[in-house]
C-alpha cells in the first residue's frame, strides 16, 4: 500500500476503537477545545453522515438485516466512506477546517478485515480506493478490552452483537494499525479519566495545529 494522501488544507483527525470506548465523548471535547481556540471544526461520523450513508448504516447495523456475506458488508461500509469523503470530509478540509470523524477506514480494516477474518490487504485496497487514499493527520485509538466496552450497552446492534472473539480480533486490529504507523497514531487507555484522555489528545494535536 502507498503512504497515503494527507490534505494540505485543514486538519483531519480520526477517533477509532472498539465498542463503548468513549469516542463520541472525546470527539465532542476535542471540538469544544478547538472552537475555544478559534478553529472552525466539523464533527462527523461513520457510517451514516450522508443521505446515502443513513440507509447504508441501517443495513449494516440493524439486527433485522441478519446475515450478510462478509464481503458484502465490507463493500457497504466502503460505499459509505466514498460518499462521506466526497461530500463531507474533503469539502471541509478544502475550506481549511478541522475535521473530526468518529470512525474511518481503520474501522473497516479492524472489523471487516481482522474481525471477519477477511484478507486485510484486500479490504484495505477497497477502502483506500473508496476514500481516494485520504489519511487522517492523526488517529486517536481509544483502547478498551471488549468485555468492558460491551457491558456499557443494554441493547446491541448487529455489529455489537458479534462474539467476544470477534471483538477481541477487532481490538488487536486497531493496535496493529497504530503500531505500524506511530507518527500518525496515538493509543490511549480508555479506562483513564475522561479529562486525562482529553488532555493527552490536546497535547498530541497541538504541534499539528501550529501554522494552521
Amino acid at each position: 500500500m502507498s503512504a497515503g494522501v494527507f490534505s494540505e488544507h485543514g486538519l483531519f483527525v480520526c477517533f477509532e476503537g472498539g465498542e463503548g470506548a468513549g469516542k463520541s465523548t472525546q470527539s465532542l471535547l476535542l471540538r469544544d477545545w478547538l472552537v475555544e481556540r478559534g478553529h472552525t471544526v466539523l464533527l462527523t461520523f461513520e457510517p451514516g453522515d450522508t443521505e446515502v450513508g443513513k440507509e447504508l448504516r441501517r443495513i449494516v447495523l440493524d439486527p433485522a438485516t441478519g446475515e450478510l456475506s462478509d464481503r458484502t458488508e465490507a463493500l457497504l461500509y466502503a460505499a459509505d466512506k466514498a460518499e462521506h469523503v466526497d461530500h463531507v470530509v474533503l469539502p471541509a478540509l478544502e475550506r481549511g477546517e478541522v475535521v473530526i470523524t468518529d470512525r474511518y477506514v481503520d474501522s473497516t480494516l479492524a472489523y471487516q478485515g481482522a474481525g471477519r477474518t477477511l484478507d486485510v490487504g484486500e479490504v484495505e485496497a477497497v477502502a483506500r480506493w473508496a476514500t481516494g487514499d485520504l489519511r487522517p493527520h492523526l488517529t486517536v485509538v481509544l483502547d478498551l478490552a471488549p468485555e468492558a466496552g460491551l457491558d456499557r450497552f443494554t441493547g446491541r446492534d448487529r455489529i455489537e452483537g458479534q462474539s467476544l472473539e470477534f471483538h477481541q480480533r477487532v481490538r488487536q486490529g486497531f493496535l496493529d494499525l497504530a503500531a505500524a504507523d506511530p507518527d500518525h497514531y496515538v493509543v490511549l487507555d480508555a479506562r483513564a479519566a475522561v479529562e486525562e484522555i482529553a488532555t493527552a489528545i490536546q497535547e498530541r494535536l497541538a504541534p499539528l495545529l501550529e501554522g494552521r
